[in-house]
């Protein structure tokens, strides 16, 4: 058998390791250079109960046997590639502002709810003002940019083939036969996957079949702390935004913004994302400005995962997973590998590319 993937960000480099583990013939074609787009722009967290405050129950349940399959998904990319990934579930406090938002996360999670006082003990730089903080010993992250080193690493030493500054075109059909149109070439394969994230839906096909994902554009800082100053402990969330300790910068994120294919960074973002991380961590006004950069989360009209296979036969999509790329990581691999293998696989209906009647 042999796959032709779209895409090498971190689901089609986990998805394509998983086919090349099982025998597969895997080339993935990659427009710019691997894990170089979203998978770079991320922040690496593991946040199944911080995001889900909107998630449906298909999309909750999803991000929980996600984060239940990371630690043996980390430690197996490091044993293959010879690379550390940085993963570790060092929890996460989910701060909430006022006494309502305190009953609310209590509501929805059962996880523990700290006072005020408990939840500065266990966080010291947090503002005095806050109401108190959800904490959850569970939540994890791991070093994006390392993983998608060590996850196209892995693949490689898998026997998988990988053609950076690739772009593809177009998809060529007869039939139930596919065919991946670059600049250089056609490559023709048993089964077509197009995990092209943000640019999945860019690529031409005959007949309009791919799901429409769209570019969703997020700014993010890093600030590095004064001399003698520890980092946080843990991932805060609250505010509107996210803080994660990353060796020796804390990672602030993330804004939202409909801008097309645009990743010029913005001093309004800027301010935005610092305003917001020094109302919950005063301290931070101090802290020196590192690096600001930008990335495009990979959309989709209803806020859900596109996986699965199209109208057309042996024509596989893995998008949409917006924020949660990271999260999603090996569950998207193990249900989407499952499904170009012919085995068995977890159908999530509500993800299929086909829910959508119409595609451009």
């Amino acid at each position: 058998m042999k796959t032709i993937i779209v895409g090498a960000g971190v689901a089609g480099l986990a998805i394509g390791w998983k086919l090349a583990q099982a025998g597969v013939d895997v080339l993935i074609l990659e427009r710019a250079q691997p894990a170089r787009a979203a998978t770079w722009a991320a922040a690496g967290m593991i946040a199944p109960t911080a995001e889900s405050a909107h998630a449906n129950a298909d999309e909750t349940q999803f991000a929980r046997w996600s984060a239940a399959l990371w630690p043996d998904f980390a430690a197996q990319i490091e044993t293959q590639s010879g690379r550390r990934v940085g993963y570790k579930r060092d929890g996460a406090l989910i701060v909430a502002p006022t006494d309502e938002a305190a009953q609310e996360l209590r509501a929805r999670s059962n996880k523990a709810l700290l006072t005020a006082s408990e939840a500065r003990a266990r966080e010291p730089l947090l503002s005095a003002s806050i109401a108190g903080a959800l904490w959850d010993s569970d939540e994890a992250q791991v070093d994006n940019r390392a993983l998608g080193v060590a996850l196209a690493n892995a693949f490689l030493r898998a026997g998988g083939k990988l053609s950076p500054n690739e772009a593809a075109v177009r998809i060529e059909t007869e039939g139930s036969h596919h065919a991946v149109r670059t600049p250089f070439g056609l490559y023709a394969g048993d089964n077509i996957l197009i995990a092209a994230g943000a640019w999945s839906a860019e690529i031409e096909t005959g007949t309009p079949v791919l799901p429409p994902a769209r570019p969703v554009k997020g700014e993010m800082l890093a600030l590095t702390p004064p001399a003698n100053t520890l980092l946080p402990r843990q991932v805060v969330w609250g505010n509107g935004v996210y803080l994660v300790p990353r060796e020796s910068r804390l990672l602030i994120g993330a804004t939202m913004r409909e801008t097309g294919f645009d990743i010029s960074v913005t001093k309004q973002a800027e301010n935005w994302l610092l305003d917001r991380a020094i109302a919950l961590m005063p301290a931070l006004a101090s802290w020196t400005l590192d690096e600001h950069w930008a990335g495009l989360r990979p959309g989709s009209p209803d806020g859900l995962p596109i996986l699965g296979e199209t109208r057309l036969k042996n024509l596989f999509v893995a998008t949409g997973q917006f924020r949660n790329g990271i999260l999603f990581a090996p569950a998207v691999a193990e249900t989407v590998s499952r499904l170009i293998l012919g085995s068995a696989a977890p159908e999530i209906r509500s993800f299929t590319p086909q829910r959508f009647a119409e595609v451009s």
